[in-house]
């Protein structure tokens, strides 16, 4: 017997005996629902078997523990990428069929974990994929949201919102630990009073708790040994069920606290445009920092590690502004808690903390308004107000006179209605500062923190995002993986920035297109029956598929690609006898629910659709569709399938992006501003195969100090003019003349994301776009040697920067697998 056929006879054994004691059922009655428990129960015992690393490691005298803290964790499934990760593809596919089941349609009835609305959540699973596989201890910690990011549903047109009820099934990875509870409080006052050696000291009186209850995900790395773990924190009241008040007769008081403590993680993202939504925002993020902040503590006591030495065990990362109230919180419980000097605290606090920014949007740099902030957290305000006090009279000492200065780096904006900056606390309060491409931290350095970049020179560094090869290539492209494989070998899967440039030799290879173009094929036909299902509209997988898929926002400027795409239309109905390259046009992505702007743009997607798509005219030559409720999954289906990557924001707005790099990784070519990470992706791939159209940020800056008019664009070009008349017309809106009535008068007359002044160059581009699609071996040529460069974009590269730049952690040696 062979091993291969041992293993699979051993898993079959077990996967059956996990049936039957999971659904009660023998396997002529199961369901697939009832085998995918049982085969991820079956694959959960070998997960387990990596978690005993993390501990292995922490315990030795350098071991350091990264602690990567989001608000969002947008992991996708994870049966696929766990049997790929573990090498159990072979043994459980044989003991499937064995069992005369289909794998594929058993891994398809996982329930994606909607914990994250879009990149940020997505790099944050990614990085805790590359965190395994290098072999680096770490815990990822965050929220566990009964209801996640809402499921999309198009009608007539629009997005409805509907719960995402991830939990109905159970989830068979995670482990609940009653036993790992920490008690987190709100609102009421502080104190003070006198302390050993009559110090003054604060002390702070909740007026309620709720505690926070531990659940833990492993997330195993590629052929490793080592899994990193994903810890999520469940609000519950602290006194479930009042008896008193039930056997009163008051049964609502009965439940009351449970009802509001569970509120704190029952939803991803409440909507904050009212008081309420901001208020319970607020608790969401000092809830989950509490517990993890008073969990690192726990684990750094067991470890008998002194807590002075604290900030040497552990490696804090901030995901963005979310868990900034973390450098309050640290000081509270070192000197409040622990009795620990505001100084020595001050220092452990600046050197465990490192600060991630997302954003060059101004709305999405958080602030709380006081008034709200001190009435929830009233002893962290004062923190804040002490950490402010100390940091303004050290900026007095080192730059005097200068009050504007002051004024603009100050943690509190005094500026009318006063607001605590949480950008400003987690900048003051960490020890390394990074942006997410180069770009990007270069506008941080030249605009958003140019401040403190002046104040302290080198505090700010770069980290380019990056994405897992492992779940975005080898595990959603296997055909292309395979083909890979075949010519380079399988080292890529691990070593993509050093192993994939050696697919460049093939890049001629006529042979090589030619399997090379059967894999997309293959791709584009399973992402059309796919479409086809979801939307009702068939597509041809002979055309090229031009995808735009991602959370849909003004400044990611989806309406500019619906503005070409009428564009083209009209070309076709006044040239009917030209015949251009067919195009599938791909979108797909959700708007929050309190964006107008955003959620118009998806009916004006649909609604063109509805046009183009029933008119004769483009019958085999145009077909637009929305493709509904993107996310993870969905994603694995659309990248591989994808051959133009729309990566359009406007120069200047989109920190880095990481779907651009999925795109590419997949061998897409990019259509794209030098935005983000494009400006490094064009220059990894090679300016002659990139599709760069734009103002580029110099540009833009210079356009807006001159005085943009967008309504002179529209003027001087015809092109530009017919789109936008026909739009006012009512030809995609019959009945409702004015449906896109707000979305055209924000361009004429205010345009803040200038998609006037660079439609002609988009156009222009999407032309050249045709002309090589029409020459199948310059593009098949092109595509490979997108992949062959996009090897840097792996998030293991990233995780080796912090590692090296950023935590000052040491890397284990893998290299000689």
């Amino acid at each position: 017997m062979t091993t291969e056929k041992r293993a699979s006879d051993d898993l079959k054994e077990i996967l059956v005996r996990n049936l039957r004691t999971t659904s009660g059922r023998t396997p002529e009655y199961a369901s697939k629902i009832d085998w995918y428990q049982a085969l991820a129960l079956t694959v959960r015992e070998r997960v387990y078997g990596s978690m005993d690393y993390v501990m292995g490691r922490l315990r030795e005298p350098d071991g350091r523990l990264v602690a990567y803290l989001s608000a969002e964790f947008l992991l996708g499934p994870h049966l696929r990428n766990h049997i790929l990760n573990l090498d159990l593809r072979g043994p459980v596919e044989s003991a499937m069929a064995e069992l005369g089941l289909n794998l594929e349609e058993v891994l398809n009835q996982e329930e994606e974990p909607g914990l994250g609305n879009g990149g940020l959540g997505r790099l944050a699973a990614c990085y805790l994929d590359s965190l395994a596989t290098l072999g680096i201890p770490a815990k990822g910690y965050g929220i566990r949201y009964e209801f996640g990011i809402f499921d999309q549903v198009i009608r007539d047109g629009a997005q409805v919102e509907v719960t995402d009820k991830w939990l109905k099934r159970g989830n068979p990875w995670e482990i609940p630990h009653p036993d790992i509870v920490f008690t987190v409080g709100f609102g009421g006052s502080t104190e003070s009073f006198l302390g050993e050696g009559g110090r003054l000291r604060s002390r702070w009186v909740p007026n309620w708790v709720v505690n926070g209850v531990a659940y833990d995900t492993p997330m195993t790395g590629y052929h490793s040994p080592s899994a990193a773990l994903l810890r999520l924190w469940k609000a519950e009241a602290v006194e479930s069920f009042d008896f008193a008040a039930y056997n009163s007769g008051d049964y609502f008081r009965a439940v009351q606290e449970k009802i509001a403590s569970e509120n704190i993680s029952k939803v991803l993202y409440p909507n904050d445009d009212g008081i309420g939504g901001k208020r319970l925002r607020l608790e969401q993020q000092y809830f989950f920092v509490s517990c993890t902040l008073q969990d690192l503590i726990r684990v750094n006591l067991a470890l008998k590690n002194p807590l002075t030495q604290f900030h040497k065990k552990f490696a804090i990362q901030l995901n963005d502004t979310h868990p900034s109230i973390a450098v309050a919180e640290l000081m509270r419980l070192l000197v409040d808690v622990h009795g620990m000097e505001w100084e020595e605290a001050w220092t452990i606090t600046r050197e465990s903390f490192h600060y991630t920014n997302h954003t060059l949007l101004p709305e999405a740099l958080e602030k709380w308004s006081v008034e709200l902030f001190g009435s929830l957290l009233p002893r962290h305000l004062e923190i804040v107000y002490e950490i402010n006090r100390r940091f303004l009279d050290q900026v007095r000492r080192d730059r005097p006179g200068d009050d504007d200065l002051i004024r603009r780096v100050s943690l509190i904006d005094e500026g009318g209605q006063r607001y605590v900056r949480m950008a400003h606390l987690a900048a003051v309060g960490s020890r390394a500062i990074n942006g997410v491409a180069q770009l990007h931290t270069d506008l941080l350095k030249q605009d958003v923190l140019r401040d403190f970049h002046s104040l302290y020179p080198h505090k700010i560094v770069n980290i380019t995002n990056g994405v897992t090869p492992r779940r975005f290539m080898a595990s959603a492209n296997p055909g292309l993986a395979r083909l890979i494989t075949e010519a380079i070998g399988d080292r890529w899967i691990l070593y993509s920035e050093e192993e994939l440039p050696k697919l460049a030799a093939f890049a001629r290879d006529a042979a090589f297109q030619k399997k090379w173009r059967e894999v997309k094929r293959d791709n584009k036909k399973r992402l059309s029956v796919l479409i086809e299902e979801r939307t009702d509209w068939a597509v041809d997988p002979e055309s090229l598929f031009d995808v735009q898929v991602k959370r849909i926002h003004e400044y990611k400027r989806q309406h500019l690609s619906v503005l070409h795409i009428i564009r083209r239309y009209l070309d076709l109905k006044e040239h009917p006898t030209v015949k251009p390259v067919p195009r599938t046009f791909v979108f797909g992505g959700k708007a929050a629910p309190g964006y107008f702007m955003a959620k118009l743009m998806i009916r004006f997607i649909n609604a063109v659709a509805g046009v183009v798509n029933r008119d004769p005219a483009a019958r085999g030559i145009y077909r637009v569709v929305f493709f509904p409720d993107f996310n993870v999954k969905n994603g694995e289906y659309i990248y591989p399938a994808a051959e133009l990557s729309e990566q359009i924001s406007t120069a200047g707005k989109e920190a880095s992006g990481t779907g651009n790099m999925k795109f590419t990784l997949n061998g897409a070519l990019t259509i794209g501003t030098l935005d983000g990470a494009n400006v490094e992706i064009r220059e990894a791939v090679g300016a002659e195969n990139f599709f760069l159209f734009g103002k580029t940020v110099p540009e833009v800056q210079s356009l807006w100090r001159v005085g943009y008019d967008p309504r002179r664009c529209y003027e001087s070009d015809p092109r530009l003019s017919e789109v936008l008349d026909l739009v006012s017309s009512g030809h995609f809106s019959p009945g409702d003349r004015g449906l896109f009535r707000p979305l055209v008068d924000s361009l004429l007359y205010h345009d803040p994301y200038l998609l006037l002044a660079d439609f002609p160059s988009y156009i222009d581009v999407q032309g050249t776009v045709d002309h090589t699609y029409r020459n199948e071996s310059r593009w098949t040529e092109m595509s490979i040697l997108n992949v062959a460069g996009a090897g840097r974009f792996s998030s293991d590269r990233s995780v080796r920067d912090y590692a090296r730049e950023i935590w000052k952690i040491p890397l284990p040696n893998r290299k000689s697998e």
